[in-house]
């Protein structure tokens, strides 16, 4: 006897599903890259390093410039997440936002930040919505909205027949010449 509940697996199966229809619905990796860019930008200034007894400090004079710009990249890695439609304004503010953390914030948080920022406003810039809902993948394994597998043949071989048995139109007086 199993010490899980009988519906714990269709509940977390059906949260999965919820979740992964949400994420193809917007651009996900794009927002986490970007959320996850603003981290080391705003963590590193403020970080306290020490190697054995020596203590340094990465902190600048604008360590307010870095909080700034790495709270902007979490709202706008949240911005691409939950509107999807702003997804441009949003991903041109990351890489500006990224470009001005390698002046303000060393380095754009040791070039950590910098990439995922500028990574995750790429990805957000050139995300494009699908116009069609994500069909459920079958239980065969089948690539979601793919044709089957024997309704594909069919058609390709009616066109090609109907092509052969046409002929060729040779475009003198409504003639036609056969293949």
């Amino acid at each position: 006897m199993s010490a899980e509940s009988p519906g714990a697996r269709e509940r977390i199966s059906h949260w999965r599903q919820s979740f992964r229809l949400w994420r193809w619905q917007r651009p996900f990796w794009a927002g986490l890259l970007t959320l996850l860019g603003g981290v080391p930008i705003i963590w590193i200034p403020y970080a306290d390093p020490s190697l054995s007894q020596l203590s340094f400090r990465l902190a600048t004079t604008t360590g307010s410039g870095s909080l700034i710009i790495g709270v902007l990249l979490f709202v706008l890695g949240l911005t691409l997440w939950f509107q999807p439609h702003s997804r441009v304004f949003a991903g041109v503010a990351a890489i500006l936002l990224a470009l001005v953390s390698l002046v303000v914030s060393n380095l754009g948080g040791l070039f950590v930040g910098f990439l995922l920022a500028m990574v995750g406003g790429a990805m957000g810039l050139s995300w494009v919505q699908n116009k069609e809902r994500p069909a459920e993948p079958a239980e065969t394994g089948d690539v979601p909205g793919a044709p089957a597998p024997e309704e594909a043949p069919q058609e390709v071989g009616l066109a090609i027949v109907e092509q052969a048995s046409a002929g060729a139109d040779d475009g003198q007086n409504g003639t036609r010449r056969d293949a």
